[in-house]
């Protein structure tokens, strides 16, 4: 009796262009930008992003790199585990001339978008005010943060939140003599594919920020 030879399938059927259309809009990229990286056509892209058109595999290595990932990217499936960060392990870290003291929060996985961070700052911090795509939300866990969101001054205690979109003018600090702790996510790229901060956040100079005086608003407390 003759025997069909065993036929590889695969478990999840990965939608490529999907993931690609989601990685470029992640980095700000036009298809124009990503078809001058990777060498390709836009007209070819774009077929690729709708799935109407398959990449070869020297294609979808091209289109990696011009995003930054490498093309495990496409095809691996996120693990439950990889998502999972315990409070006694977690590693803290901060950036290059920055007092405040993070711990990451999320993950990266084929198409995900958010990010999240405990963020502790210490007394005295004042950030300089900025503005970018994507939005944010705050949860403030321990202390008092002030807040400046397009002008309106907001002291925030522990238990407040507040959710906001990243094109407006925004900037915090923390008056107090105590740290205060805080639960940072938002859809901004906070780190590139290199590990590297995020350039795509634009301070905001004097002729750009609100002409009015900031309004106060009082706390919850």
């Amino acid at each position: 009796m003759s025997t069909q030879p065993a036929r590889a399938t695969p478990d999840v059927d990965t939608r490529i262009g999907v993931l690609i259309r989601a990685r470029r809009k992640q980095l700000g990229l036009t298809l124009q930008q990503l078809g001058k990286a990777s060498g390709l056509s836009v007209g070819y892209l774009s077929q690729v992003e709708r799935d109407n058109a398959t990449p070869t595999l020297g294609s979808l290595a091209g289109i990696a790199r011009a995003l930054g990932v490498g093309l495990d990217y496409f095809v691996a499936q996120p693990r439950a585990e990889d998502g999972l960060t315990r409070a006694e392990s977690r590693q803290q870290f901060s950036i290059a001339g920055s007092s405040i003291i993070y711990e990451r929060l999320g993950t990266e996985f084929p198409g995900s978008q958010l990010s999240s961070f405990v963020l502790t700052v210490p007394p005295g911090y004042s950030s300089e005010t900025v503005s970018h795509e994507g939005e944010e939300l705050i949860y403030i866990l321990e202390g008092t943060i002030t807040q400046y969101l397009d002008g309106e001054e907001m002291v925030m205690k522990a238990g407040d939140s507040l959710h906001y979109r990243g094109n407006t003018p925004h900037a915090w600090k923390n008056t107090t003599d105590t740290p205060a702790r805080l639960l940072w996510t938002g859809t901004l790229t906070v780190f590139g594919a290199s590990g590297q901060a995020s350039n795509r956040i634009e301070l905001v100079s004097p002729d750009k920020s609100p002409g009015k005086p900031p309004r106060k608003t009082k706390s919850n407390s």
